[in-house]
Parts: C-alpha cells; sequence; structure tokens
C-alpha cells in the first residue's frame, strides 16, 4: 500500500493489512498509530532546526534545503492539527449523544 504523504510511513501490520496479510509484527491500535505520527512530526520538526541553525551559522548548507525541511515540518504540523480536530469533533459528537 502506498501511502501518498511521504513523510508519514504507515507501520507494518497496518500496511500490510489492506493486503491481506495477517502475520503482522505488531497488531497496531489506535494511540500507537498516533502517537507514532506525532512522534514523526516531532522529528521531521528537529530536523527543519538543525538546518535553519546550519544555515544561520553559515556551515554549508543550502536556503533549499532549509526551506523545504521547514515546509515539510509545517505540512506534518498542519496534518496533526487537523486530525486533532477530528478528534475533538469526534468526541464532542459522542458526548452529545443521549443513551
Amino acid at each position: 500500500m502506498t501511502n501518498p504523504i511521504s513523510g508519514f510511513q504507515l507501520p507494518q501490520a497496518i500496511s500490510s493489512a489492506g493486503a491481506g496479510n495477517t502475520q503482522g509484527p505488531k497488531e497496531w491500535g489506535f494511540v500507537e498509530t498516533l502517537r507514532g505520527a506525532i512522534d514523526q512530526a516531532e522529528q521531521l520538526q528537529g530536523t527543519a532546526d538543525e538546518k535553519v541553525s546550519a544555515l544561520l551559522e553559515g556551515n554549508g548548507m543550502d536556503v533549499h534545503s532549509a526551506m523545504i525541511a521547514v515546509e515539510k515540518a509545517d505540512l506534518s504540523f498542519q496534518l496533526m492539527m487537523q486530525v486533532r480536530n477530528k478528534i475533538v469533533a469526534a468526541y464532542q459528537e459522542i458526548s452529545r449523544m443521549q443513551f
């Protein structure tokens, strides 16, 4: 299963689930998947910080690489914010339900 967002890699258990593979290394739940995505967003932010610092210090970093890293970090942050918004909306919808 190809992932359209190259910055985020699906865990092996999730990506092979669509292919009918039932022998995944570990069953991933929603929380683990969310934590993995947050960790990847943090890694992209750290990479962007390092590249911008290297650019400002004049350590041979080119502007294009730094800007690409910053944009990847920004897109991953925006994606995580949209996921958070969907989770909050789902929680609010559930809390409005009457049992």
